[in-house]
């Protein structure tokens, strides 16, 4: 069953308003055959290349290099598609799954259980939770927080501060202000080019102060090569952590499933700077490389826990591996 806003937060006490189980399993439905729609480019670039493999012919040496090559170009990467390659292969020749249709299930499973790892829910039972976003310039950092701002309030009745620490960029925060209008959220702002520690404690502050349940922290976006901004991102989390000394309670990353492999290079020095806990992966609708998720979950150990596949706000989604595996699979 996929996972809907419900299920991806742990929270003190049930939302006040939850709906019936018939409505959320019609939308989970709903937002499958989305996902699916939007993810065609990369279930086209592999679904048809499973179907020749494994439903087709022999199981032969050509077979399993055949697979090897498509997992790599929808960009599962090297490491976890020889993973994966090898063990269904083993299984095969134990005799364990015969016909196309078992060895095509069998991947859609193992591809889930790759993407799986570590703790994919988001805590929310710290008062108030302080959630810092950081991302490479481009990645839909700014949307994506205020998609995120409005689920917790429209979704789950929550309070909501958010501090525009991205203070480099005038339009990163008035598009944060025009987002905190939608969404019914504060926005917490500093003059343009103040320093962003100060704007990250300012937020904390009027959060404590009005009882909010949730703190969001946009950051400036960042190339994951530059340093001083590195070093910089790593103060905002200290001056946090000074405040609070439990906080930030999630450190979310948004990355662009269209960059491929680099994402994956992207949250690996990211997580050394501030201890990523969750990654938002970002426009995978406009890309043939969907298989990044698998890469970063597997070979980083770092959960996906949100996925953007549009404009919409229901295209910000909790991510489910199974949804992902069989969109990513089904022809």
């Amino acid at each position: 069953m996929a996972r809907d806003w419900y299920d991806l937060f742990l929270l003190d006490q049930a939302p006040a308003e939850v709906p019936a189980e018939p409505e959320r399993e019609e939308k989970r439905r709903g937002f499958f055959k989305r996902l699916r729609e939007n993810m065609r480019k990369t279930r086209e670039a592999l679904a048809a290349e499973v179907q020749a493999t494994l439903f087709e012919g022999d199981l032969d040496e050509e077979t399993w290099e055949r697979l090897e090559e498509a997992l790599i170009y929808a960009d599962v990467g090297a490491r976890t598609t020889a993973q994966v390659v090898e063990e269904l292969e083993r299984e095969a020749e134990e005799g364990n799954l015969v016909g196309g249709e078992a060895l095509s299930n069998r991947l859609a499973e193992m591809l889930a259980q790759l993407a799986r790892t570590g703790d994919d829910k988001i805590d929310l039972r710290p008062s108030p939770t302080v959630i810092l976003v950081v991302g490479v310039n481009g990645t839909g950092k700014t949307t994506t927080i205020g998609k995120l701002s409005w689920h917790l309030k429209n979704t789950l009745g929550l309070t909501v501060v958010v501090g525009a620490a991205d203070t480099f960029r005038a339009a990163a925060v008035e598009q944060l202000e025009r987002w905190g209008e939608r969404a019914g959220v504060d926005v917490v702002k500093g003059p343009e080019g103040s320093d962003p520690g100060s704007v990250a404690f300012e937020a904390i502050a009027r959060g404590r102060e009005r009882g909010a349940d949730v703190i969001i922290i946009d950051t400036a976006g960042r190339l994951h090569t530059q340093t001083n901004l590195m070093e910089e991102l790593a103060k905002v989390r200290r001056v946090i952590t000074k405040q609070m000394p439990d906080a930030p309670h999630e450190t979310l990353m948004t990355v662009d499933a269209t960059t491929g492999q680099n994402g994956v290079r992207q949250a690996k020095l990211f997580g050394e700077a501030v201890d990523v806990t969750g990654i938002i992966l970002t426009k995978l609708d406009g890309t043939a490389k969907g298989g990044i998720a698998l890469a970063i979950a597997n070979e980083l150990n770092i959960p996906v826990k949100l996925i953007g596949i549009g404009e919409q706000l229901e295209d910000l989604r909790p991510f489910d591996p199974d949804d992902f595996a069989r969109a990513l699979l089904t022809a």
